[in-house]
């Protein structure tokens, strides 16, 4: 992914899909340490996936946009 220097670089499917990443792993690290429970995991990924608009690894529709980012998949570090 990205650094904070390339971000002005990034279009915003690009700066989406960094954002939604990030988030991911901050909940994943949050259930990891135990401050948070698997449901309220859970249930803040569903949340965010939907808010982003990931509909099964695309980008609903409604938007006009399509993405080949699957919110399941793990991101590159």
């Amino acid at each position: 992914m990205a650094n904070n220097n390339d971000w002005s670089s990034l279009n915003s499917t690009e700066k989406n899909k960094l954002l939604y990443f990030r988030q991911k792993e901050t909940l994943d690290l949050f259930l990891k340490l135990g401050a948070i429970s698997q449901a309220q995991h859970d249930k803040s990924l569903h949340d965010l996936t939907e808010k982003m608009g990931y509909v099964s690894g695309e980008r609903a529709a409604s938007s006009g946009e399509t993405d080949s980012c699957c919110p399941g998949e793990e991101s590159e570090t």
